[in-house]
This record gives C-alpha cells, sequence and structure tokens, in this order.
C-alpha cells in the first residue's frame, strides 16, 4: 500500500482580489521565477518564513491585477507551488452574498462549491483518464485549522475576536466567531461557493437562480484552481471576502403613494465603490487569519500532512499505466510520479 507522503510542510498563500498587493508588501527572502509545462504562473513567487512555515505567496491575478478570473493561468500556478514542494494552499478571493447571513466584510471558508466556468482548463490530465474524488472541493482537514484559526484570532482596532473562546451557532445560519461589538466582521465555518465565469458580474435572473441552487457566495476564482489542488494532491482552503449582497438583494424605498414597499434600481457606481471598500476593509483580516492559520499548521504538521486530499490519485489513475506515453509521464512528475 502506498503510504502517505511524509515531506516538509510548505504552505502556498494565493492572493486574490485585494490580498494580491498585500502580501506583496509583506517581507520575503526569495523571488523564484517558475517555468511548468502550462506556462509561466500569474507572477514570481516569493518565499518566506512565517512562524517557522516555509510560505511561498503568489498573486493570482499577476503585477497591477492585469489577469482578469478566466485569464489567470490555474493550471501553472497550481503546478508551480507543486514544483516548489507545497503541501497546503491557502487562497483567498473576493466573493459576493447570496445570503442575509453572510455580511459585507464577513470572512467565510466554505465547504461546498458549484463550478459554472467553462473557458478554463479543468485538469492536468490532458491525456490519461484521472478522476480525483471531489465530493469536498476544499479539504476538510485544513477547513477545520483555518476555522480554528479564525475562533482564536484577535485583530486591533475592531476585526477578528471571538468571546468565551468558542463558536456561536444559531438556528439555520453555519457556525460563526463571535465579534467584537464594534465591528461587523465574522468568520463563518461552512458556506456554499458558486464560481461563475465572469468577468462580469451576475444579471439579477442569474443571482436568484444561484440562491435556489442553493448557493450562499457567488465567486470567479475558486475553480478550476480547487479541483486542480486535488489533482496535485495539494490540500486547499479558501477564504472568501465578502464585499457586496451581489444583485438579488434590493434595498427598500417607502413609498406614500404606493401600498407596497417599492424597490430602488441598483447604481452601478454606489455598488462598485462599496465593493471596493469592503474588500479593502476585509483584506487585512483576512491576512490576520491566514498568518493564524499557518502558525496552527505549524504546530499540527502531522496531522495536516496527513490529509486525505495529499494521496488523492492513489486510486484516481484509471487508464493502464504501461500504456501512459514516457514523455507524458515526464511532464507530469511532480505530481503523478510517485505513481508511475
Amino acid at each position: 500500500m502506498e503510504s502517505i507522503p511524509t515531506d516538509q510542510l510548505k504552505v502556498g498563500v494565493i492572493g486574490g482580489s485585494g490580498l494580491g498587493q498585500l502580501l506583496g508588501e509583506h517581507a520575503h527572502t526569495t523571488r523564484h521565477e517558475v517555468e511548468t509545462p502550462f506556462g509561466k504562473p500569474s507572477d514570481a513567487i516569493f518565499e518566506s518564513d512565517w512562524a517557522g512555515v516555509p510560505v511561498f505567496l503568489l498573486a493570482r491575478h499577476g503585477p497591477g491585477h492585469l489577469l482578469n478570473p478566466s485569464q489567470v493561468p490555474y493550471r501553472a500556478n497550481i503546478f508551480a507551488l507543486k514544483q516548489l514542494g507545497c503541501t497546503h494552499i491557502l487562497a483567498s478571493g473576493a466573493v459576493g452574498s447570496l445570503r442575509e447571513e453572510y455580511k459585507p466584510r464577513d470572512l467565510v471558508v466554505p465547504d461546498q462549491a458549484i463550478d459554472k466556468t467553462f473557458r478554463r482548463a479543468g485538469t492536468f490530465f490532458e491525456n490519461a483518464a484521472v478522476h480525483v474524488e471531489l465530493s469536498e472541493p476544499f479539504c476538510p482537514v485544513l477547513r477545520q485549522i483555518m476555522i480554528d484559526a479564525g475562533v482564536g484570532t484577535n485583530i486591533e482596532d475592531g476585526g477578528l475576536k471571538t468571546e468565551d473562546g468558542g463558536l456561536q451557532t444559531t438556528a439555520g445560519n453555519p457556525p460563526s466567531a463571535t465579534i467584537d461589538p464594534q465591528s461587523s466582521f465574522s468568520v463563518h465555518a461552512g458556506g456554499c461557493y458558486v464560481a461563475m465565469e465572469g468577468p462580469g458580474f451576475s444579471t439579477r435572473a442569474e443571482s436568484l437562480m444561484h440562491r435556489l441552487w442553493g448557493g450562499d457566495l457567488i465567486g470567479m476564482t475558486a475553480m478550476p484552481e480547487a479541483k486542480l489542488a486535488r489533482e496535485a494532491e495539494i490540500s486547499y482552503g479558501l477564504i472568501a471576502l465578502v464585499t457586496d449582497y451581489d444583485c438579488w438583494r434590493q434595498k427598500p424605498v417607502p413609498d406614500a403613494t404606493a401600498t407596497q414597499t417599492a424597490t430602488a434600481p441598483p447604481n452601478p457606481d454606489i455598488l462598485l465603490r462599496e465593493i471596493i471598500g469592503n474588500l479593502q476593509a476585509a483584506s487585512a483580516n483576512a491576512m490576520q487569519l491566514i498568518r493564524k492559520t499557518i502558525q496552527l499548521l505549524g504546530q499540527q504538521r502531522e496531522k495536516a500532512l496527513a490529509a486525505p486530499s495529499r494521496s488523492s490519485l492513489k486510486l484516481a489513475i484509471w487508464s493502464d499505466k504501461a500504456k501512459i506515453s514516457d514523455q507524458e509521464i515526464a511532464k507530469l512528475r511532480p505530481i503523478w510520479g510517485r505513481y508511475l
């Protein structure tokens, strides 16, 4: 039986909208310019050390945020982090909320996803039949560590703060860390992320449809990123930064001449300014959550390295291995080399 790898804990951090620039402001020691069979990643990858854990920082949208969600080289990004030895990935991304309880500026650690993307290459395995199990698209082991980090995190000046050291659960809502009364931030331990193609936002009809599907959040980057991480046997967790209520939720406007409350038509300028402001406010809190998670990962290395997602290819390669070309084996060696 193939044993679970016990290599050194290394964490990749993929910064999305709002967090990419913030990552660049943190001290780093080594710059990696990586080439992959799928081209170059979005940007150079910067290696640092946080709490004794090697950390590799990558801005998903590249220098100056020039890559829209459909143009991000997802395969190159994940492959590059795999080549550098990353065992875990903490990713961030801006999302719209599809539920009242997920408020702008909240952070969410989602547990499920619906993939609506259609322009992006979604697998490394173009010349072999490889079927990874994806019922839990975000690594449950890493998610629990992230949730624990959210419970224990305190941020100065009205950020994440817990009372009584535990999660507070309300009927019908996912458990959330209780928060400093002066702040509106919460960390939600669960939610369904709908990945849309973009780069335009949803129509109101689409937004209402996503709610009917059971979606809690709408974003543009978690897929195929999470799928590719699973194919690469990297534990992947996402911190979603809520920026707005998407367009399903219209603000009521009192109308003295009407028997029912009217709704205000959306103002695109106001909406976009709101999204940008909320994103900037949530990014600093997300960075604190990432740092705390990395600290806990360092303290729970054995548990983190034993996550089932780190051996996801064990039974997933359905092709006759003897018939896979030597060229294809060499091309993807960092991913499946231990099985072929």
